[in-house]
């Protein structure tokens, strides 16, 4: 049996990576924040065309637990992307980052983009822009499920989930409104967050200092290789319009929008995604 990856981190924080499939390798960040990437799978399949090196960011799945829980804070995470960098012996990777792990890679950009060779950021978090969505997005939103059967449920949850009440149950009862199809796949995946995720490592990604707006959009704005924003049509958290504004700040970034795609786009519709990641950038 071969043995799960490991690397050291600066802080000597001993990190795990997970590794699956064939072709290019492609360095996956992902979000939660504090969730561990076996949520990412293989992305729909995208492991038929790209070599998917899927880190577990510290604290979460297979890596350690940072002596330092400062180390968890959204913009110093960037430096355990490049302790990985490093550790596979290249000058520049291709990088995706889903969700909160899209945060991570605009911290990456901003530190380190000559270390970069492309940039996919899947269904992103946009705190880092000093983005977020309106109460007039999630009314939107919230009306557009209304017909569901189990919306008045998951509707009531995240009213509680929001109020504070940050519960499992709240979660679970809420999780319908993240996904764009609600089947079996769906439930299963919304389920095993349960066990993924990282209580720390989440409160810890976006402790103060973590985001300077500001900073971030300038320096997206001095990027010069080749970025490919993707959003879900029907995401909640990353809604289409805001995404945008993202694409907006860097120069030349091409823009995917997956039709009725939620926060997860692969379980959506997997042969959609895959067709337009499995060869960016175009080689």
């Amino acid at each position: 049996m071969t043995p799960m990856p490991r690397f050291t981190a600066h802080d000597g924080t001993t990190l795990a990576y997970h590794v699956t499939g064939d072709g290019p390798p492609l360095l996956c960040v992902p979000g939660g924040a504090g969730r561990a990437s076996s949520y990412l799978g293989d992305l729909g399949g995208l492991h038929r065309h790209r070599t998917l090196l899927l880190l577990d960011n510290r604290g979460t799945g297979d890596s350690d637990t940072p002596a330092d829980p400062a180390t968890y804070r959204r913009d110093r995470l960037a430096a355990d992307v490049d302790a990985l960098r490093a550790h596979l012996g290249v000058d520049r990777v291709d990088l995706l980052g889903h969700s909160a792990g899209a945060g991570i890679a605009m911290a990456y950009a901003e530190q380190h983009p000559d270390r970069l060779a492309s940039l996919i950021l899947l269904t992103p978090s946009l705190r880092a822009i000093g983005a977020t969505p309106t109460d007039t997005d999630w009314a939107d939103h919230l009306r557009a499920h209304a017909h569901q059967p189990w919306f008045a449920d998951a509707a009531a949850a995240l009213k509680a989930w929001s109020d504070g009440d940050d519960t499992t149950a709240n979660r679970l009862a809420a999780a319908p409104l993240f996904y764009g199809r609600w089947d079996e796949r769906a439930r299963a995946h919304a389920a095993a967050e349960t066990t993924e995720a990282s209580r720390a490592a989440q409160a810890g990604y976006a402790a103060d200092g973590a985001f300077s707006p500001g900073h971030t959009r300038r320096a997206l704005a001095d990027l010069d290789l080749p970025v490919l924003v993707y959003a879900g049509g029907a995401d909640p958290v990353s809604p289409p319009h805001l995404v945008r504004q993202l694409v907006e700040l860097i120069p030349d970034a091409a823009y995917v929008e997956q039709p009725g795609a939620g926060h997860f786009p692969w379980l959506d519709d997997p042969a959609f995604l895959v067709e337009h990641l499995r060869d960016f950038p175009t080689r």
